[in-house]
């Protein structure tokens, strides 16, 4: 299928560069998959969407600071977006711009006292680098570095973004982007779900820079998505089991969740451990495990939004997210949100 299937108009002023005074403000479209019908929400209504044996399926990774700017020792600046430790001494980092690195660069991050040698390509613009106190470089970044907030929110971060680009229920530091569809939830919001007796769960799965990268080949099916760690505890296989055997359904928060599911998926239900993933889903493909699902509003032509055309339909999608627009959804990280059903 060519990637111009999956395009649609976006004006600039329907991305939010900020998020709402609380989170359960949000609106959020429900849309029936097997009709495509649409009805308009809000967030905070979230438990009369749900029943009493549903299970909520939510990703618990922590975004953590992991931008710095520093510089090469020709005194060229850079961009670093630090991705996960590689070994002891050494940490995959995304440099930007990367021409001029070279094995053997001195990169040098003076305002957090933290200096490293490059020693070899990684993915695309990532290089593995070694630093001096590779134990310490977590710690360094939490009091350094910057939120990493997505291209697309075009301001610097703020505090309040500390605290905001972060779920409430982040435990498992690991992530570069955040789970967003998890944005929206709140501690009371939980408590209400829970009342209503609908299970929540969680999941890992560290959010890398892939979430970012745009598809560069004319045949989506010629695209490959980065592989991404995840775990999945034996109480959360259970209760999706559980879920399932009494015919409620699993709901997952996000397109992580459903990407790690769907890669653990096992007769009815999942298997329970740790392992990575690059499941990369497009239409046509018949969820195996997920019955619904939370997301956020994702950009034209990006496997975030092929993967909801996989669940819902092609035509259905591009249908809500053109009523979206009308009615003023707000869109991507910060933005409104969608309930597939």
């Amino acid at each position: 299928m060519p990637l111009s299937d999956f395009d649609f108009i976006l004006p600039e002023e329907r991305i939010a560069q900020r998020p709402l005074p609380r989170r359960e403000e949000a609106r959020m479209m429900v849309v029936e998959r097997s009709t495509g019908g649409i009805r308009h929400s809000r967030v905070d209504l979230l438990p009369e969407e749900l029943s009493t044996g549903d299970v909520l399926v939510i990703n618990d990774s922590r975004v953590f600071p992991a931008r710095l700017y520093g510089e090469l020792d020709s005194g060229r600046k850079v961009e670093a977006l630090f991705i996960r430790a590689v070994e002891r001494e050494e940490w995959m980092v995304l440099l930007r711009p990367s021409k001029k690195v070279r094995p053997g660069s001195r990169l040098r991050f003076p305002a957090a006292s933290l200096e490293g040698e490059v020693l070899r390509r990684g993915g695309e613009g990532e290089w593995v680098v070694r630093f001096a106190f590779s134990e310490e470089v977590e710690r360094i970044l939490e009091r350094h570095g910057e939120v990493p907030l997505p291209p697309y929110i075009r301001r610097p971060p703020t505090d309040e973004d500390r605290e905001r680009y972060q779920t409430v229920f982040a435990d498992v530091s690991g992530s570069v982007a955040a789970p967003t569809a998890g944005l929206h939830f709140t501690e009371d919001l939980l408590g209400e779900l829970r009342k209503k007796e609908v299970a929540v769960a969680a999941v890992t799965l560290h959010v890398g820079p892939g979430t970012f990268r745009p598809i560069r080949t004319e045949r989506i099916e010629d695209h490959r998505l980065e592989e991404e760690r995840y775990s999945i505890p034996d109480e959360t296989a259970a209760k999706i089991a559980s879920a399932h055997a009494a015919g409620g359904r699993v709901v997952a928060v996000g397109t992580t969740v459903v990407r790690t599911l769907e890669t653990a998926a096992s007769g009815d239900g999942v298997r329970p451990g740790s392992g990575s993933t690059g499941l990369y889903l497009y239409p046509p493909y018949q969820a195996k495990v997920v019955d619904a699902m939370v997301t956020n509003f994702h950009l034209p032509r990006s496997t975030l939004f092929l993967l909801v055309c996989a669940l819902a339909g092609t035509e259905t999608m591009k249908a809500a997210y053109e009523e979206a627009v009308r009615e003023g959804y707000r869109f991507y990280s910060y933005g409104d949100c969608m309930l597939l059903l």
